[in-house]
């Protein structure tokens, strides 16, 4: 998508900021017994109170409203029966339709007692998004976004999960420019353009560089002992750099 009116912004905006509370509050709500479904239903009651619906859901009929993935499992879990414990490491992706614009967020979350390992990787993948961020404008290259959350990964010691991206987003859930890399591809030759709708979301792991899919079909997973965190945000670029949605 690309923002050309102040009625598209404000659009975005307005379901950018229900995806991030959204977000925000099923963290909080967190806690250790309860299944991945309940959580999934809390998120979808929030979604549902202010009249948005799950992006997953409508692209791609996917079998809940948020993705929840705990532990090896980095991305686009399915809820479901799994208990979260304390010490889980546990990814949430909220993305949703509003009014005809689709925004997407996501965090992971560490369920006390914290573990230092779990933290240190959070840290850095939180650090490798918004250094992104800030990398971006309007006619810069697509792969600084990769370049520059490669060069966070390496100085922490972390490696990135490469067959999960950052994407177009805006009206529908994956857009133009199609698949953002996370690592540096100096053969893209795409820019960024001005107004242009985009996913930041780096997936920095404790030694992984590819997730397996399991045979539910959806979830993404690394080797057992092996971690991942993700945080993103959607974003519109602009000549003077990045305009967080999220």
């Amino acid at each position: 998508m690309t923002v050309d009116s102040e009625e598209d912004l404000e659009g975005l905006k307005k379901c950018g900021r229900v995806v991030s509370s959204t977000l925000a509050a099923m963290g909080a709500y967190m806690e250790p017994g309860m299944t991945t479904a309940e959580l999934d239903a809390y998120g979808r009651t929030l979604l549902d109170r202010e009249g948005a619906r799950s992006a997953p859901q409508l692209t791609y009929d996917f079998p809940g409203t948020t993705c929840i993935s705990v532990n090896e499992v980095c991305a686009h879990g399915i809820p479901g029966a799994r208990v979260i414990e304390a010490g889980d490491l546990v990814n949430i992706d909220v993305s949703a339709e509003l009014d005809g614009f689709v925004t997407d967020t996501g965090g992971s979350f560490i369920v006390p007692p914290v573990k230092p390992a779990h933290a240190a990787l959070c840290k850095a993948t939180r650090i490798a998004r918004d250094k992104a961020i800030r990398a971006v404008k309007a006619g810069s290259k697509l792969n600084v976004i990769g370049r520059t959350i490669e060069q966070v990964a390496a100085k922490a010691g972390y490696t990135i999960i490469e067959n999960l991206a950052s994407h177009g987003v805006g009206r529908s859930l994956h857009e133009e420019p199609g698949s953002i890399p996370g690592y540096y591809d100096p053969t893209d030759k795409r820019r960024l353009w001005d107004g242009a709708v985009i996913t930041i979301e780096p997936f920095l792991s404790t030694g992984a560089t590819w997730a397996e899919e399991l045979e539910d079909g959806w979830s993404l997973t690394t080797p057992p002992g092996i971690f991942a965190a993700q945080y993103e945000h959607t974003l519109v670029v602009t000549k003077r750099g990045a305009i967080i949605i999220t």
